[in-house]
This record gives C-alpha cells, sequence and structure tokens, in this order.
C-alpha cells in the first residue's frame, strides 16, 4: 500500500498544520482546523454577480452540505473550488480569495492541473467515460504518470472498494461502463474521482438522477469516505443534508445567510430566511 500511495501521491494525515483562523461557527465547534477559506468572495458571470461577499471555512474531512433555492450561487461555489468556471467564457472571482490549505488558489502562479488532482468532482448526472470499467479508473492514473501495471491495478482494486463497487463488479472490469445501472455509474464515477490524489471531493446533486435504493447507497458511501476527504455536497434535498452532513451552509440570492453545524441548522438557525426556507415557506 505504501508503494501505492507514493506513486499516485494520495494525501497523507497532517498533524496539525497552522491555517487561517477567521472565526466561523462551523470550524470554531468543530475542532477542526478548516483545509478551504472563502474570504470574502464575489464572482460574476459576465456584468451579473451570482456570490456576493461570500465567507467561510470548510473543516477537513468532514461533509458540508450547501443548500438553498435554483439560482442562489451555491453550485457556482463549488465550482470555482476547482476553477470549473474557468471553462466558462467572462465568469471569474472579482473579489476576494479563495484558499486550499492557505494558498489562493485563483493566483496566477497556481497549476490549475495540479489543483483538480487535489480536488475531484461528481457531478448531478453520472458521466462514465465510454471505456471498461477498469479503464474509467486506469486512464486518469496513466495520464497523471503511473505506468506500473500492478500499481494500477491494485489503485483500480482500491478506489473501486472505497466506492462500495468492487465486489459488484470485479468479474466484469473489462466490460463497458456504460452497461452499469445509473446507481452503479455514479459510484463508478466517485472512485474515478477518489483514485489520485484526491484531499477534497466535491458532489453537484449527486443523488438527484437515482431512485431512493441507489441514493441509501451513495448516502452510505459519503459517511464512509468522509473519514478519507473532506467532502463537499450541493443537494436541494433538505433530508439528504440532514442524514450526510456534519455542516450546512444556507444561500440566498447570492449570499452566505447562515452556516452551522447540521442540527443546530434544521432545529433552530438563526436568521428568519434559513428557517422559511426549511420550513417550506419559500424555495
Amino acid at each position: 500500500m505504501k508503494e501505492i500511495r507514493n506513486a499516485l501521491n494520495l494525501p497523507i494525515e497532517r498533524s496539525g498544520a497552522t491555517r487561517g483562523a477567521a472565526y466561523n461557527p462551523a470550524t470554531s465547534s468543530s475542532g477542526t482546523a478548516p483545509i478551504l477559506e472563502v474570504d470574502r468572495v464575489d464572482f460574476c458571470y459576465r456584468a451579473s454577480k451570482a456570490l456576493q461577499d461570500v465567507t467561510l471555512q470548510i473543516p477537513e474531512k468532514k461533509v458540508t452540505a450547501f443548500i438553498g433555492p435554483s439560482g442562489c450561487g451555491k453550485s457556482t461555489l463549488l465550482r470555482c473550488f476547482n476553477r470549473m468556471n474557468d471553462l466558462i467564457d467572462q465568469a471569474k472571482v472579482t473579489a476576494g480569495e479563495i484558499r486550499i490549505d492557505g494558498v489562493n488558489i485563483n493566483a496566477s502562479d497556481v497549476d490549475v492541473t495540479e489543483l483538480r488532482k487535489r480536488v475531484g468532482m461528481v457531478f448531478q448526472k453520472s458521466n462514465p467515460f465510454p471505456k471498461s470499467i477498469y479503464e474509467n479508473i486506469a486512464y486518469g492514473l496513466r495520464i497523471a504518470g503511473v505506468r506500473n501495471k500492478r500499481t494500477i491495478d491494485d489503485a483500480v482494486e482500491a478506489s473501486l472498494a472505497r466506492a462500495a463497487l468492487w465486489d459488484e463488479v470485479k468479474d466484469r472490469l473489462h466490460k463497458s461502463a456504460l452497461g452499469l445501472s445509473g446507481g452503479q455509474q455514479q459510484r463508478l464515477c466517485i472512485a474515478r474521482a477518489i483514485a489520485g490524489a484526491r484531499e477534497i471531493l466535491l458532489m453537484d446533486e449527486p443523488c438527484s438522477a437515482l431512485d431512493p435504493i441507489a441514493t441509501a447507497k451513495i448516502e452510505e458511501l459519503i459517511d464512509l469516505l468522509k473519514s478519507r476527504f473532506t467532502i463537499v455536497i450541493v443537494t436541494h434535498n433538505m433530508q439528504q443534508a440532514t442524514r450526510c452532513s456534519d455542516f450546512t451552509a444556507f444561500f440566498y440570492l447570492g449570499r452566505l445567510i447562515e452556516i452551522d453545524r447540521t442540527e443546530k441548522i434544521f432545529s433552530s438557525p438563526k436568521q428568519k430566511e434559513t428557517e422559511d426556507y426549511i420550513s417550506g415557506r419559500f424555495g
């Protein structure tokens, strides 16, 4: 396993590295240093401001859920964390900073490819490559420079096992991934996202297209993965947020209204907008 970790540059356990200490109810109450910090961020699509003055901290190896009505900015912020918004013309952070381990990820000297090796993403609709199950995992490792077949074999098995998929596909690794069920395809995408040197896993409505049984499997998987990865999930399903997340952030009209422990957000929110949303008065 040590050889695999070295070959894939997998994240190592930290020893209390110092990060920014701006007050935030999530990190202050968790006792966990933030791995990801958003500091007074504005984000615009051309002349339209999608995020305004957003400040929050994401604690390490916890699940943080972003909730709020459609168009409130939660998916926009999620895509900022691995700079997916760079692919959209005239879309950019216009003020503030987003930092991972204290480094501004929008700085001119940041290698976006290396950033995305650290920050994986799972999308709303499963998008397996039109390749074999094995190649869906192995392809990214080869692109990252891994050439040893034994190392790749071990990493494919480890990633599929972490995604709770190995036992279901181990006898058909070289068959098309497109033959899997929707829930299996989404778990394959999760396995692919965590196969490289990942520390943070972003999930944008990962269960919206799945049936209740497949959704339950993904939620169980999220609970297992948080011991190893920092997870940020966007969801419209508030029951899912209560089941999966340690912390919940509520967004409205491009602003962060409130962030706190999930049980506190849903039992005694501080802001009226939060209470109105979770009680179904709007949204």
